[in-house]
């Protein structure tokens, strides 16, 4: 396993990572470890105002903007919304960002999920997961290491899959010290409330988002959480790395 304490969060699209995963990014980064985010599509489709190419481009400004909130780095893998797939140049260049950033741990979509793109994003960054140790699957200019990282799924948005039953976490993590770092990281993506309420019905994101959070507290009898579940399939880390990181602040379901 590496010594390198980076965190590497892949969100289907911009503010993805805001919503799920952004509080335990904070603690992460207050106990020495390196932040980078990326999302796999531009946020080109999520307008009612805006051209895609406008708006794709505000959306990538706000990414960055709101990851720099935590020092960290950002990276759009430059796929099209509503239009991501499972293939080949996918999985490359997401198992090429892997290899040059060497994380330990990873945080992924869902795999069971309300929005098309948040699943097929988890699937290609599961296998670019693998896939960063395969040295015969080449990715121009990095070469390949020699572990797997942790990975962990973030829930699914309203905590459901597409039949409407329970997907509970694992692990939730306390991150009621950092709601506020949370908040303003969404406040970011501020292109996001008028396309939020007329697609989704959705006027307050950030109140949305408090929601989601006081729910997952409620788990725990905290104020605010988040919820996780660890990816044990064959070759992947077994051992909880968060609940040692975290010590205090994780618990387990």
């Amino acid at each position: 396993m590496s010594d390198n304490r980076t965190v590497l969060a892949v969100g289907a699209h911009p503010d993805d990572i805001e919503f799920l995963c952004a509080g335990t990014l904070a603690l992460l980064k207050d106990k020495g470890w390196k932040i980078h985010i990326a999302t796999m599509t531009l946020g080109d489709k999520g307008s009612v105002e805006h051209t895609s190419e406008e708006i794709a481009a505000i959306r990538k400004k706000e990414a960055a903007k709101s990851a720099s909130m935590l020092d960290a780095g950002y990276d759009c893998i430059e796929g099209e919304d509503m239009f991501l797939f499972y293939t080949k140049e996918m999985i490359t260049r997401v198992t090429k960002l892997i290899r040059k950033i060497k994380p330990q741990i990873i945080f992924n979509m869902s795999p069971s999920d309300y929005h098309p793109d948040h699943e097929v994003s988890s699937k290609i960054v599961v296998t670019a997961c693998f896939s960063a140790g395969i040295k015969l699957l080449e990715t121009d200019g990095v070469e390949a290491y020699d572990y797997i990282p942790y990975l962990y799924y973030m829930d699914p948005l309203d905590g459901k899959d597409n039949f409407g039953n329970e997907i509970k976490p694992g692990i939730v993590i306390d991150i009621s010290g950092k709601i506020d770092i949370k908040e303003k990281m969404l406040a970011c993506h501020s292109s996001q409330r008028e396309w939020l309420r007329k697609h989704h019905g959705v006027d307050e994101y950030i109140i949305a988002m408090k929601n989601i959070s006081s729910e997952r507290g409620k788990m725990i009898n905290t104020k605010y959480a988040e919820g996780f579940r660890q990816h044990l399939g064959h070759a992947f880390p077994q051992d909880d790395i968060l609940k040692s990181e975290l010590n205090g602040m994780v618990y387990t379901i």
